[in-house]
């Protein structure tokens, strides 16, 4: 299966050095998509997959090529997220329990999952058009994988299965889950169903926004926006769920934007009197409700617990590669750590969760400008697409940690978050492709 592996990798590697830049990325974005993040080529103690090869080539193309290195522009958001990566690293080294070559070995293949994926969007996605073609190229891959979902969602058929024994990490095992309603849990091509149904939910409000462009898109957009969310829908996890009705709701709240400051302070005041009311904390009553799919709500609440109550053990640089022990407190063997937020605390420190919640800040705040600077009401509908989708995000990351190739494709989004908010983004949007007039983007100054 190696040698699978590596075929693919070369042939992509070949698209990558061939297509033009826009389709460049989307080979990489279709390669996390479709091949299991499971399968690598083993040289030695190193396991390379094959969209770290990908990527590699890519950014490699991307510093030879004048003509892209050109209309790059260095932002502050460049800047937060390459200091967080110092310190997902840097604590990572000072807690290593493997030797150094080891640590080493790991953390280049981390920057390269997440640091080199988000400098690729940043490199590639220089104007409106490229992006616009990079959403619709992304929606069109997506639909085989949700029919391919739905389909192993109702008959418990896994195609991906069978690869699940040539992966370094599983040792021959596979991820068995149990149904729900009478149906399976999708997969995919990915390592679990929240992960799989999590790809959906994100890229349902860039999907959505489609429905601003002329021509068959316009009726199209509805059909894979449906699609999309029947793929969120079939991996039958809470995860999803919960990130489908965020977007859905954050879709809703874009013809009443003037509600969301009021929501917002609602919802603040609604947490502290449910807290009072309940003589409890409020991320326990949430947890209690807030579960579609009758998921461990309990777990997630008291790992906040774990956090806090250990908050002086883990603080400074975390437990890096070490389980914290909280396993039997949870009613497990090991530590379970379903939240992004605190898994970036008990690896890093207090650090890891300040760089994690500064890069959403900065990238939220971007789209907070650049949306109030358009004028164009497409373009702030892409905007808020792409703020519907951080959102969505930043509200799952409370239940679930990501990892794989979703990862990944955060780090993407994050680089066109971080390329529609900076200053040398072109939004002159030809009259060919869009409902939009043929002239340059106005904006307020």
């Amino acid at each position: 299966m190696q040698g699978v592996t590596l075929t693919f990798a070369l042939v992509l590697s070949v698209l990558v050095i061939t297509l033009r830049p826009k389709y460049a990325f989307v080979t990489y974005i279709i390669c996390l998509l479709w091949y299991p993040s499971y399968l690598a080529v083993s040289i030695g103690t190193v396991d390379i997959l094959v969209g770290r090869f990908v990527v590699a080539v890519l950014l490699l193309r991307c510093y030879f090529d004048d003509g892209i290195r050109r209309k790059f522009t260095w932002c502050r958001l460049d800047t937060l997220v390459t200091l967080s990566m110092v310190v997902y690293v840097g604590a990572y080294l000072i807690t290593q329990v493997n030797p150094t070559s080891q640590t080493l070995e790991g953390r280049a293949g981390f920057l390269m999952d997440t640091w080199c994926a988000y400098l690729a969007a940043r490199f590639i996605v220089t104007d409106r058009s490229k992006l616009i073609s990079i959403i619709k190229c992304i929606s069109i891959a997506l639909v085989p994988l949700a029919i391919l979902g739905v389909i192993e969602s109702a008959t418990g058929w896994q195609p991906f299965a069978p690869l699940w024994r040539f992966s370094p990490w599983f040792k021959g095992g596979r991820f068995v889950s149990e149904g729900r309603f009478g149906l399976a849990r999708a997969v995919g091509p990915f390592s679990m169903a929240i992960l799989f149904g999590g790809v959906f939910a994100m890229f349902l409000p860039l999907i959505y926004y489609l429905r601003h462009e002329k021509g068959d898109w316009r009726f199209l957009t509805y059909i894979i926006s449906g699609i999309a969310l029947l793929g969120a829908l079939s991996s039958m996890s809470s995860g999803p769920w919960v990130m489908v009705i965020v977007v859905v709701f954050c879709l809703v709240m874009e013809r009443h934007k003037q509600l969301v400051k009021p929501l917002f302070i609602f919802l603040v005041f609604s947490c502290i009197s449910i807290g009072i009311a309940s003589n409890r904390p409020f991320y326990h009553v949430i947890a209690s409700w807030a579960n579609p799919l009758g998921g461990a709500g309990y777990h997630r609440a008291k790992l906040i617990d774990l956090a806090i109550e250990h908050f002086d053990e883990w603080w400074m640089v975390g437990y890096g590669d070490k389980d914290p022990g909280w396993g039997p407190h949870l009613g497990m063997g090991f530590t379970d750590i379903t939240n992004e937020y605190i898994i970036k605390g008990v690896r890093y420190g207090i650090l890891g969760v300040i760089a994690l919640c500064v890069v959403l800040a900065k990238a939220f705040r971007g789209l907070i400008s650049t949306y109030r600077r358009m004028t164009h009401p497409a373009m702030k509908s892409l905007c808020w697409a792409f703020g519907s989708l951080l959102f969505s995000v930043a509200v799952a990351w409370m239940s679930v940690s990501f990892f794989g190739q979703l990862m990944t494709l955060v780090y993407c989004s994050i680089g066109m978050i971080g390329s529609l908010c900076s200053p040398g983004f072109n939004w002159q949007i030809p009259n060919r492709t869009t409902l939009l007039q043929n002239r340059p983007a106005k904006m307020v100054s």
